[in-house]
């Protein structure tokens, strides 16, 4: 119960410490910390990420979602044409899902031309794909349960004559 409450705690804010985790589970900091060092070695825990707006710090990335309809090996089913994709140092996130398409691959770019050419090039021309279909990131209004662009609530005073 404990380990949940801690991974519910760091993946809302990797930041906290663990005298604060210590604090709101009622427990000792030295517990907290060995059971995060402890959930890092067993891979629950498998790393910690800073989410960023990047339209806010004025950068032009650009993410696409590729979805991959690949023929799975005998044997081996998906495992083998995800390790192939998620290698490639471009690609950030690789599942397998379910519907028409098998694999989802999400990948940024410095433009719609990086990424069209690493579909053409390296993805499509994999052994296993069968066919792609590349979708564009055109705006985040949220993204990992961060609200991107809160609205600015009107603070005006409302007269009536």
């Amino acid at each position: 119960m404990m380990r949940e409450q801690i991974l519910s705690l760091l993946e809302r804010n990797s930041r906290m410490t663990p005298e604060e985790i210590a604090v709101l589970l009622g427990s000792s900091s030295d517990i907290i910390e060995a059971e995060i060092r402890k959930m890092e070695e067993e891979n629950i825990i498998c790393g910690y990420n800073t989410l960023i707006n990047w339209n806010a710090a004025g950068s032009d990335k650009v993410t696409a979602l590729i979805e991959v309809r690949v023929t799975p090996q005998r044997g081996q089913g998906f495992d083998n044409i995800a390790e192939r994709i998620y290698n490639y140092p471009e690609v950030q996130s690789v599942y397998l899902i379910s519907g028409a398409y098998d694999l989802l691959v999400i990948m940024e770019g410095r433009s719609i031309r990086d990424i069209a050419s690493f579909v053409s090039s390296k993805l499509s021309t994999l052994d296993s794909v069968l066919s792609t279909a590349t979708h564009f990131i055109l705006k985040k209004y949220k993204d990992d349960g961060i609200i991107f662009e809160q609205k600015k609530k009107d603070e005006r005073q409302l007269l009536t004559p």
